[in-house]
């Protein structure tokens, strides 16, 4: 029988209230308290606690607080990984992020979803996976659906909201984000 953390990383509904859930998410809130609050600037602990919030990380990954997420094991990202200030990554379902992203301020990640019907709405969520290629640069105050998948080195303007995935070297724009031209080509 799968567990409600099971469901939840396969996509299917489950209750986010199940105490095993409620003890990640808590573990997860201590480690942000501590890298948030109590370090604030990238030192040795700080990169600690990171690497402790975020295991499946590759070298390099920087964070610039303040930053949050619900779980952090469900983040994966190759090298070289910048969040700039007030990155929200809602990692219910897997994240994968490649190596050179770069988040600039206040981009949000989103796989968490929810039932359109009320009563269902009120005891059971979902989520789907969110997959970022190499080489990508997210601008600021992007958000992203969840189930969207964003190819190798594309480039999203700021303000955007990607709601269908995007397809490599591409510049997308807007709400929702559309392509707007190919790059280096």
């Amino acid at each position: 029988m799968m567990t409600e953390k099971d469901k939840m990383i396969a996509g299917d509904y489950y209750n986010a209230g199940d105490t095993t859930l409620v003890k990640d998410r808590r573990r997860a809130k201590n480690l942000l308290h501590r890298l948030n609050v109590t370090e604030y600037r990238i030192t040795k602990k700080a990169r600690e606690i990171i690497k402790e919030l975020i295991p499946n990380a590759g070298a390099n990954l920087y964070i610039e607080p303040p930053f949050h997420c619900d779980y952090g094991y469900n983040i994966s990202c190759g090298a070289n990984v910048y969040f700039n200030v007030n990155c929200v990554v809602l990692d219910c379902a897997p994240v994968i992020i490649g190596s050179n992203v770069f988040f600039a301020p206040g981009v949000h990640l989103y796989t968490a979803t929810h039932p359109l019907e009320a009563e269902l709405r009120c005891t059971l969520e979902s989520a789907l996976p969110i997959t970022i290629g190499d080489d990508c640069w997210i601008g600021g105050n992007t958000v992203i659906c969840p189930g969207i998948t964003i190819g190798k080195g594309c480039v999203i303007g700021a303000g955007s909201v990607v709601t269908k995935d995007i397809p490599e070297n591409s510049l997308a724009v807007g709400n929702p984000a559309k392509v707007i031209r190919k790059l280096n080509q």
